[in-house]
């Protein structure tokens, strides 16, 4: 895949950009910018349990990528004095891997996993029981010779974070005192977060300019200060580093990001739907075999922004354009039919 086109819209992390995030980050939960039922919630969490002198509760923060989540289990940690211990889903192969983890964790201590709903299965079944009795029974050896060794844990708190939700299992997810949904940022949220970015990197900007980021950014804050930095780039390349509303336009036309904010493969996905599938339904594996382009690309990249405009559908029968993509594609939509298949 082009990695121009690729990178920037990408809501996951880039290799090489955890230091840049991590000083943009917000130091507390009221420096936090949007999801403010959210952080609402998180700050009565948190506020009750200091009162009570006990650890937080589990919880669990759902959304899409590239929205907050890290930096909120980041928040927590800090906002509740305690440590914490960062890992994700496809990391955790084996009950050892569990045990050292938690076993490290002092009283209070929080361990977040990221992607949980990628865990192992047998690992899983670990966690179980670790968040409701704080302990651990891990079973060393096999046959005659196999025993039972228990672990006794610090009461300590596992803040989870996953982009699909329904892919957990209902018995890890009843164990979740508290859980929460990220959503995308609106334009206004996006201007505030890119006007305390630019600050913060020292770049100088004009008020139109942050307003253009924060429409094109797909409601992503990953993406917005991704964008600022390119085009903080370009300002200091082509011109005097002073970035104005006509030069970040520049900079995101050579980025092929048009002013929905779509860049060319959401066009070229949008366009194959509605060309050579007539509009569809068709599945995201015949989808991404017509684009060249991986469906978990499709399905974590691209599809979230464009279902989130209503240019895509996702049906019992496959994806769907919208009158709203004909619009968006300069193009005449076809007249309504019935029987579209719920979505999914």
């Amino acid at each position: 895949m082009d990695s121009t086109r690729s990178a920037w819209s990408d809501p996951l992390p880039q290799d090489g950009e955890a230091p840049f995030e991590g000083g943009l980050r917000p130091q507390s939960l009221a420096d936090f910018i949007g999801q403010r039922s959210v952080c609402d919630n998180l700050s009565i969490l948190v506020q009750a349990a200091r009162l009570r002198g006990e650890p937080l509760e589990h919880l669990l923060l759902t959304g899409p990528p590239g929205l907050g989540k890290t930096s909120l289990a980041l928040l927590l940690a800090h906002e509740m004095q305690a440590e914490i211990r960062q890992t994700s889903g496809p990391v955790l192969q084996h009950a050892g891997d569990l045990a050292g983890l938690l076993t490290s964790l002092p009283r209070g201590g929080i361990l977040f996993i990221d992607e949980i709903h990628r865990l192992n299965r047998t690992v899983e079944e670990y966690l179980y029981q670790a968040m409701e009795d704080f302990r651990l029974d891990i079973l060393l050896d096999r046959g005659p010779s196999a025993r039972s060794v228990q672990l006794k844990l610090e009461r300590f708190t596992l803040a989870g974070a996953t982009t699909r939700a329904g892919l957990l299992t209902s018995p890890l997810r009843s164990r979740f005192g508290w859980i929460g949904r990220v959503d995308f940022y609106g334009p206004e949220d996006l201007r505030e977060i890119l006007d305390r970015s630019a600050r913060l990197l020292q770049v100088e900007i004009a008020r139109g300019a942050l307003e253009e980021l924060a429409r094109r950014s797909r409601g992503t804050p990953r993406i917005a200060n991704r964008l600022l930095r390119r085009v903080r780039d370009y300002a200091q390349v082509r011109a005097d580093g002073v970035v104005t509303l006509e030069l970040a336009r520049e900079a995101l036309a050579l980025l092929e990001i048009d002013d929905r904010g779509l860049d060319e493969m959401d066009r070229r996905l949008l366009q194959t739907v509605v060309r050579q599938f007539s509009g569809g339904p068709v599945g995201l594996g015949t989808l991404a075999a017509a684009l060249g382009e991986e469906p978990d690309t499709l399905e974590e990249v691209h599809e979230p922004y464009l279902v989130q405009c209503g240019f895509l559908q996702r049906t019992r029968l496959g994806r769907m354009a919208t009158p709203g993509a004909y619009v968006a594609l300069g193009l005449n939509a076809p007249p309504p039919t019935g029987g579209q298949g719920s979505l999914l």
